[in-house]
């Protein structure tokens, strides 16, 4: 099923494999379809995984002047409905936009890892303008830099900042640092989206499905700190910490270890899920 239609027209590629009930991925943000190639592998001896890639993103249609979380989280529903699946998981923002298809409709199962949710005033998008601006003068690893760096991924004072620019300029020099940097445009919307979404976090409260609440110890801490604070508001939530692991273990450093954790979830009876 290569393609799928969203709800506004919306054309969406979708990878497809192994055997067994529907898993949806959402990937998250500066992030392709096939960087969860592995991750799907992993599972694929218990489900048939579905990845989408979303909307602005190679043979998907764009992101529309109407731009929002619901784009993402009707994208998700076409999936869900046109593969027969009652499971999702989701990445960082594809996490955000997870969580908000559980409050749309009933999930069988929903992983999410280190969804970039924001709570009181967690998220700071203080870094935004600046990165716009290197950005629209061209200097992507300016730009980077200061994404990196004002979301806490490369920590300030450790290194100077050109020394981060110099090392983005590096990474965007690799053929998956070209596809990053044709990914950077994307960051902005996103990055309004959640802030424009936070809140004390009570809507999630409203989460019926059970839900499993992943994060790696090497993530930057205002990730950290959200995900406990989150499991406790989504009534049938656990929360696993994996100290080992970063913000990108599902589609860089660790896919494994996370589709083990995914996998052990996803097999247990309900009752002990919830």
């Amino acid at each position: 099923m290569p393609t799928i239609t969203s709800a506004d027209g919306t054309r969406l590629h979708v990878t497809s494999t192994g055997s067994g009930p529907g898993l949806v991925v959402i990937p998250g943000g500066l992030r392709r379809s096939h960087h969860y190639r592995r991750l799907a592998e992993s599972l694929a001896d218990s489900r048939t995984v579905h990845v989408i890639e979303r909307r602005g993103r190679g043979a998907s249609g764009p992101p529309g002047p109407a731009y929002s979380i619901e784009r993402e989280v009707e994208d998700a529903l076409a999936v869900l409905a046109a593969t027969g699946s009652g499971e999702l998981f989701g990445h960082s923002y594809g996490g955000l936009a997870a969580l908000h298809v559980a409050l749309r409709r009933d999930l069988t199962r929903l992983v999410v890892y280190e969804p970039g949710v924001s709570l009181d005033g967690s998220f700071d998008p203080a870094f935004l303008p600046e990165f716009e601006r290197r950005l629209a003068r061209g200097r992507s690893a300016g730009a980077m830099a200061t994404f990196l760096t004002g979301l806490g991924f490369a920590p300030v004072g450790v290194v100077p900042m050109p020394v981060y620019t110099a090392f983005a300029w590096f990474l965007l020099q690799t053929p998956e640092g070209r596809e990053t940097r044709e990914l950077l445009p994307t960051l902005p919307a996103e990055c309004r989206v959640t802030a424009g979404l936070d809140s004390d976090g009570s809507r999630y409260a409203a989460i019926g499905s059970p839900t499993l609440i992943i994060a790696g110890g090497r993530s930057p801490e205002w990730l950290r700190r959200v995900q406990p604070r989150l499991a406790e508001l989504v009534p049938h939530a656990r929360y696993a910490l994996l100290p080992e692991l970063d913000h990108n273990a599902p589609d860089q450093s660790a896919p494994a270890a996370v589709a083990d954790l995914v996998r052990a979830f996803l097999t247990t009876d309900d009752a002990e899920a919830r």
